[in-house]
C-alpha cells in the first residue's frame, strides 16, 4: 500500500498532466497550510486550490520527476526536478525539495523550496 508521500507525488503528476488541482487538493486537511519561497501562507482547501492553481498558471507545461522520497508516517520529503515550459515559451528546468506533514490520511502542512533563479529571463541571469 502506498504511503501518503507516494500518493501525493502521484496526485501532483496527475495535476500537472490534467491542469486540474482538485485531486491533489483533496489530500489536504481543512486546516492545512501551504508555503513556498514567498512570505505568504495559504490555508485550508481553498488556499490549497489557490496555491496549486497559481503553480499551474506559471507553465504552458510542467512535469515533476522525483529523484528521492521518504515518509516517516508523519512527515514526507521529496526531492524533485521540474521540467517544462513557462507561459512565455521559455523552457524551464529547476530542482527543489518539498516537505509534507501529515497524519497518514491528510496533509496538514506543505512547504517547498526550489531554485527560483530558473524563473528569470535568460538575459537577466548572469
Amino acid at each position: 500500500m502506498a504511503n501518503l508521500t507516494e500518493t501525493f507525488m502521484q496526485a501532483l503528476q496527475q495535476t500537472e498532466q490534467s491542469g486540474d488541482p482538485s485531486g491533489l487538493v483533496e489530500l489536504f486537511a481543512d486546516g492545512s497550510t501551504l508555503q513556498n519561497l514567498t512570505t505568504r501562507t495559504w490555508e485550508g482547501k481553498e488556499g490549497a486550490t489557490q496555491f496549486w492553481q497559481t503553480y499551474l498558471d506559471n507553465f504552458a507545461s510542467i512535469r515533476s520527476e522525483f529523484s528521492q522520497s521518504a515518509d516517516t508516517g508523519s512527515y514526507g520529503v521529496m526531492e524533485w526536478t521540474g521540467k517544462g515550459e513557462l507561459k512565455n515559451g521559455q523552457p524551464i528546468e529547476y530542482r527543489g525539495v518539498s516537505i509534507i506533514e501529515h497524519d497518514g490520511q491528510k496533509v496538514s502542512a506543505f512547504r517547498t523550496y526550489y531554485d527560483s533563479a530558473a524563473f528569470l529571463a535568460p538575459e537577466a541571469k548572469s
